[in-house]
């Protein structure tokens, strides 16, 4: 083990709550160097400073919570209100970054990081389908987040049923099924 990948052995978020590696996980060390860059553009506001308490996905939850966009971006929101539901892209900065065999507490054995959810990834970049609720300005209050307060935002999409919903899609816990 490297001092890179000691040091990612236990992270800690903001709360100081440790993000302990299980028995079966196994990490990377991530490169030193990152391909590309981002702009965070801006901030989303939830009721959820602990991990413990942040829901496990956005229908687990009906708090209502802010999305404030950076003033600079505040023009891209122009019709945002003609969409019900948006798709939001936001950074789980507080999240490991190199597990790539992680074990959820939910699974009897461990998972592939890429057939999980999970926010512990190599780019924690996570995704919520969200109700909008209402624009205010630079700030939209939604519905059917689970991320914790202060999470920085990459992107707003807005949600297209005919597009974005695949009523056939499947999920097999265990990843047997095309084996």
């Amino acid at each position: 083990m490297t001092d890179r990948d000691d040091k990612n052995a236990t992270s800690m978020d903001a709360a100081g709550d440790a993000f302990a590696r299980r028995a079966g996980e196994e990490a990377v060390a991530l490169p030193d160097r990152a391909d590309a860059g981002l702009h965070f553009i801006g901030r989303i506001r939830t009721p959820w400073t602990v991990r413990g308490d942040c829901p496990k996905n956005g229908l687990q939850t009906d708090a209502a919570c802010t999305v404030a966009v950076d003033p600079r971006y505040a023009p891209g929101l122009q019709n945002v209100e003609g969409a019900s539901h948006l798709i939001l892209l936001y950074w789980m900065d507080r999240a490991e970054r190199g597990l790539l065999v992680q074990r959820p507490r939910h699974a009897d054995g461990s998972r592939g990081t890429f057939s999980l959810r999970s926010p512990a990834r190599p780019n924690p970049i996570a995704l919520s389908v969200v109700e909008l609720l209402g624009r205010d300005g630079a700030t939209l209050t939604v519905r059917g987040l689970d991320c914790l307060d202060g999470t920085p935002l990459l992107d707003i999409k807005p949600y297209y049923a005919t597009t974005d919903s695949r009523p056939d899609a499947t999920v097999d816990r265990a990843g047997t099924a095309r084996a």
